[in-house]
């Protein structure tokens, strides 16, 4: 069965994981899910990633959007949403390959966002799942900032892992800031979501729609600072209190992204 999706683009951020991409864009085309288009936005790859990149265009049919030197996620995200011209974005990294659930799940989502202008997002993957929910259907979920909620993890509402939004994204919540490490750049678009009042919804079975590969062939570029990973649980409590704290006191002032 064919699954044609005209109103959305499928943006694609990639650096340095050719064989990622190449699995992600065979693994849609298994599952007969065809878009509006497909945008591919390079970080400034090396040579031997970049030429592979340009030999698929015949294949896949996408537009490959390049830079001449690596500037970062942020840049990488709006370059490519800059070239979107459908309705809807379907945004996934690299490295993620869709589940055989995905076309009749994300069908519905797409329904959800045309029949309800006030949804901004969908989420389809996560490591867990979003703090405060209430029941939006039996395969969704609704989120919510709940009032003096004291889950950190709150200020995930929006996320850079696969989601489907809506392509004007940058009208309402601004453009990613540039020239910051990954996850500061994904941090500071969570805070202005919430700051803009996003609304959004959650994949119930958040770990089986997308499935997240990392090879050791082309593992994620994606770096954290040791503090942050480290699992002593002294460490662990200093680390919540201290997100409780900034995550609420940057919510409050922080200037909105532009």
């Amino acid at each position: 069965m064919m699954h044609t999706f005209s109103d959305v683009s499928l943006l694609i951020t990639h650096y340095n994981r050719s064989e990622s991409l190449i699995n992600l864009l065979q693994s849609f085309k298994k599952l007969n899910c065809f878009f509006g288009e497909i945008v591919v936005s390079d970080d400034g790859s090396k040579p031997e990633h970049l030429n592979k990149l340009t030999s698929l265009i015949e294949t896949y049919g996408f537009k490959l959007i390049t830079t001449a030197q690596n500037k970062g996620l942020g840049n990488n995200i709006n370059k490519g949403q800059d070239a979107v011209t459908k309705k809807f974005t379907l945004y996934v990294q690299e490295d993620f390959e869709p589940s055989h659930l995905f076309p009749i799940k994300f069908e519905k989502a797409l329904a959800y966002l045309n029949a309800d202008n006030s949804l901004d997002i969908v989420k389809f993957y996560a490591y867990y799942p979003y703090p405060y929910l209430r029941n939006f259907s039996l395969d969704y979920d609704e989120m919510y900032v709940k009032s003096y909620g004291l889950r950190y993890d709150k200020i995930y509402f929006y996320t850079d892992h696969p989601h489907l939004r809506r392509s004007t994204f940058f009208d309402k919540f601004g453009r990613y800031p540039e020239g910051l490490k990954g996850d500061v750049t994904e941090y500071k678009m969570c805070i202005s979501f919430i700051q803009q009042k996003g609304k959004g919804l959650f994949y119930k079975d958040y770990a089986n729609l997308f499935l997240q590969k990392n090879s050791e062939a082309e593992p994620s570029t994606m770096t954290r600072t040791n503090w942050k990973q480290n699992k002593n649980i002294f460490i662990k409590i200093l680390r919540d209190a201290y997100r409780q704290i900034k995550y609420n006191f940057d919510i409050k002032i922080m200037k909105p992204l532009k």
